[in-house]
């Protein structure tokens, strides 16, 4: 919020005009809000609103595309031309796994990396392929049954009309649990091609914990995409060895979603990949939450009005909130790539040993600001 702040945002400030009560958390009068943002607008003098809907994307010029999450037909097909030109362009491109269009959020929880307790998990890929990339949790049978227990009694957020059924190849962890006893076990907990080095043996399950950043301060709990609420992720998956104190960067969501695979299709300016001129913004490009959404729109903004001044756009440092999401929507793992709020996690280390948490987060804090600051002069000098 604090480097939107300082970059002007239209948008955080007609929010924080019409916020109402909620703790830390800036929320709005969501009707006041729409309608002071489209009074503004309506009366800027460089800015005409036209209401209708826009089928295709524009095949030249500057563009901003700032859809939502239920993207109309019309513009996923136009999407869909679009990406198809690109593969043709870029033979490197996969044509269709990783997908390149998704349209559903199957999202599993991620931890701190520091927050676990490695004297319980052990380094391996399965049949040792791929080095010691992933952190296994070995459970026993007591200790499979009552996590598998505990995911079939929990609580979950009932999923709306238009996200049922679920996806048979993306089904929640409790919904699987509930397909009976083993369901679990012959998959993603799956212990084949595991040797648990404490025993010599294989476990009866295994959890998996992938890095999600390229430091490894954060870990994904593969396969635990999951609808339980937030309480319910606490407690439940607290039970697996080495999380007894885990604590969570993001949980665990299943949603409707439309979303691109950015890191294979955006620039990190949210410029298409050959397609100059076509900025995308929102959770299209594969952020979560408002204030990210609204942060991705300012920035293709301003780097759409470079391009318009003919100049060429540069990101905000990976040191800033802002560069470190644009750094991970754009270079995270195409082959697992799913929405990310903007969390500590994606910042690049302090490379200063070990501190506590909250002064780590002062000092990320701190260094972001001071990072945007630099940036923030910098472009300013190029429009002047």
């Amino acid at each position: 919020k604090e480097e939107m702040r300082r970059l002007g945002s239209l948008i955080l400030r007609v929010a924080e005009e019409n916020s109402v009560p909620a703790g830390e958390c800036l929320a709005v009068n969501r009707e006041a809000f729409s309608a002071s943002v489209t009074s503004i607008l309506e009366a800027h003098p460089l800015v005409e609103v036209v209401r209708e809907e826009v089928e295709q994307i524009p095949a030249e010029g500057v563009t901003i595309l700032a859809s939502g999450p239920l993207t109309s037909p019309s513009m996923v097909r136009s999407l869909n031309s679009l990406i198809e030109k690109t593969v043709r362009a870029r033979p490197s491109l996969p044509s269709s796994s990783p997908p390149l269009l998704s349209f559903f959020d199957a999202i599993s929880p991620i931890v701190w990396a520091e927050s676990l307790d490695y004297s319980r998990l052990f380094r391996a890929s399965r049949y040792g392929r791929g080095g010691e990339d992933y952190l296994n949790a070995s459970l026993g049978r007591e200790e499979y049954d009552l996590l598998w227990e505990e995911l079939v009694r929990s609580e979950s957020v009932h999923p709306r009309e238009f996200e049922i059924p679920f996806f048979e190849g993306c089904l929640p962890i409790e919904e699987l649990a509930r397909r009976g006893h083993d369901a679990l076990r012959f998959g993603p907990l799956k212990p084949v091609g595991l040797v648990d080095p404490v025993t010599g043996k294989r476990p009866w399950a295994a959890v998996q914990l992938r890095p999600e950043n390229r430091e490894a301060t954060m870990y994904n709990l593969v396969g635990f995409q999951t609808r339980l609420r937030w309480r319910e992720q606490d407690r439940i998956f607290r039970l697996i060895p080495g999380l007894e104190r885990a604590r969570f960067c993001r949980y665990g969501s299943m949603h409707r979603n439309t979303f691109i695979n950015s890191p294979l299709l955006l620039e990190k300016t949210l410029e298409w990949k050959g397609r100059p001129g076509l900025f995308l913004a929102g959770q299209i490009t594969g952020v979560e939450g408002y204030m990210e959404s609204a942060a991705t729109g300012l920035l293709a903004g301003m780097n759409a009005a470079m391009v318009v001044r003919g100049e060429r756009p540069v990101p905000p440092p990976e040191e800033t909130a802002l560069g470190s999401l644009l750094r991970y929507i754009t270079e995270a793992n195409p082959d697992h790539f799913q929405p990310m709020n903007v969390n500590f996690g994606l910042f690049p280390p302090l490379g200063e040993g070990k501190i506590p948490f909250s002064e780590r987060r002062r000092r990320y804090a701190q260094r972001s600001l001071d990072a945007l600051e630099q940036w923030k002069q910098g472009y300013a000098r190029r429009i002047a």
